[in-house]
Formats: structure tokens, C-alpha cells, sequence
């Protein structure tokens, strides 16, 4: 069965958001299957614009920085205390015996981080308890439906892993999560049909220990893979798009997009 892959920009942001933006989120649709890729800072609200949050099949996260994942604590909330997730009616709601519980496929050690994070305030099973928790390794590939999810590590400051994204009759779309620049990225974006690559910096990172990457580096990154289109992503509305767009396509040797909340691409 051939099913497409749409992919809608959630939220852009790097680590602190755009006015009235969102950090990191991205949807994946394919079929009947929804998909959530990175869950940061103001995701949780946006993906609410677009679907509703019971309907998501799955939640992957890239790295357990915050700006990639803390939204999961008001989304675990929802799924924990909203009037649809009771088995008895309220309002509108006829109650259910079974509450939607997505899947949340995440990395290495997330367990553990994750208790530790909602654990400061006491319940520290929170996000185990409204989701069915998964730790992938490295290389390895998970399906969600048609959607089909691999992993390949990236240099950034915690553990972090780019992620492709394909399903049967669709193309290539890379992640590239966080990431300095890296040879092991260009190598898994090979071919890419859509790269999805941050351009957090306006110059390198002044201590010379690289974990992010500036337009230009991005930009490379596409020319170097072959990605067929390349859209930067994670960096602030303070940097200007104009300024960020000329870096990247100086990079690419061609056009480049600049990531906004709400622009689809179908593979």
C-alpha cells in the first residue's frame, strides 16, 4: 500500500522560543498514522491546531535537551486528566475504557532522565503512566504503521540521534536533530529528498567545542548529501530569515527554505 509522508512544521525555535512560537516539533502523517518528532516548548499547543492529541500514534524524540522534549510533561498531563481520557462521561464526553496511551519512542536513558524531571515535583511516573515508553538503540529502526523511523548518533552535547523517515511509495526525509557539523550526518542524509537541518548560530560556538551549526554549515551538509531540498530549521527569529536563507543557499549551491510553523511538505 503506498502512503505518502506529509510533514508540518510545529515548532521552529531553538532554545528559547520565538514570539509566540514553539521549540522543536515536527508532524509526520501518513495514512491513518500520526506521528509526533520532538515534543519541545510550546509543541504540545501547536499540535493541537492540527490534530487531536489522542489520535497521535506516536511520539519520537531526537535527545533529552528540553527544547526537544518538555512539552511531553503538559501533553502527559492531558492524556492523564482530560475529560475524554475518563471512563466515566463528562460533558460532551461518553467516558472510555481505553484511553488513548501513544507510543513514546525515545532515546537511551530516557527513563530515567524523564523520572528525574517530573520527579521534582513528585510524580515521578507521570510520563511513564500516560504513555507506553521505548527506548531505541542506535541503527536501529522502528515502524509506526507505514512510517518507518531509524536512528544514526550525531556529535551534539548529550547523546542525540538524526532520524530518517520513510514509508513505501514515499521519499527520504532526514532529521538531523542537534548536531555539529559531522561527516556521520551527511553520510545517513544521503539522497535525502527533504533535509530538515538546523542553522542555530550566527558563527561558530566561541569556545571552539562545536554542537551546533551556523546556515552555512547547514547549507553543506545538503550540498554534500545530495539532498534534493534543504530546509533550515531550529534557529531564532532574531537571526533573520533573509540573512539565515543567503547563508544556507551560499552553503547548498542552490535555493534553500527557512523552517515556519505550519508549512507542509509531502515526500
Amino acid at each position: 500500500m503506498v502512503a505518502r509522508v506529509r510533514v508540518t512544521v510545529l515548532g521552529k525555535s531553538p532554545s528559547w522560543q520565538d514570539a509566540g512560537g514553539a521549540c522543536s516539533g515536527y508532524l509526520l502523517q501518513s495514512g491513518e498514522t500520526t506521528v509526533l518528532m520532538d515534543c519541545g516548548n510550546g509543541v504540545f499547543s501547536k499540535l493541537r491546531q492540527h490534530v487531536d492529541y489522542v489520535d497521535v500514534d506516536a511520539v519520537l524524540v531526537s535527545h533529552l535537551h528540553a527544547d526537544h522534549f518538555l512539552d511531553l510533561v503538559p501533553y502527559s498531563y492531558a492524556l492523564t486528566y482530560a475529560p475524554k481520557q475518563q471512563p466515566m462521561p463528562v460533558h460532551i464526553w461518553p467516558g472510555t475504557d481505553s484511553p488513548a496511551r501513544p507510543r513514546l519512542i525515545a532515546p537511551p536513558g530516557a527513563a530515567e532522565t524523564l523520572r528525574r524531571v517530573v520527579g521534582a515535583w513528585g510524580n515521578d511516573d507521570l510520563i511513564e503512566n500516560a504513555f507506553q515508553l521505548e527506548e531505541y538503540q542506535p541503527g536501529s529502526t522502528v515502524e509506526i504503521g507505514p512510517i518507518r523511523a531509524s536512528f544514526s548518533e550525531v556529535p551534539h552535547f548529550v547523546p542525540t540521534y538524526a532520524i530518517n523517515v520513510t514509508a513505501e511509495g514515499s521519499g527520504k526525509l532526514t532529521y538531523g536533530a542537534d548536531s555539529a557539523p559531522a561527516t556521520e550526518l551527511v553520510d545517513f542524509a544521503r539522497d535525502a529528498d527533504l533535509l530538515i537541518v538546523e542553522a542555530t548560530l550566527p558563527r561558530p560556538e566561541r569556545t571552539g567545542v562545536r554542537g551546533h551549526m551556523t546556515p552555512e554549515e547547514a547549507g553543506e551538509h545538503g550540498r554534500l548529501a545530495g539532498a534534493k531540498r534543504v530546509v533550515i530549521t531550529h534557529l531564532s527569529d532574531e537571526l533573520g530569515d533573509d540573512w539565515a536563507r543567503a547563508e544556507a543557499e551560499r552553503g547548498f549551491g542552490g535555493p534553500v527554505e527557512v523552517a515556519r510553523e505550519g508549512a507542509s511538505y509531502e515526500l
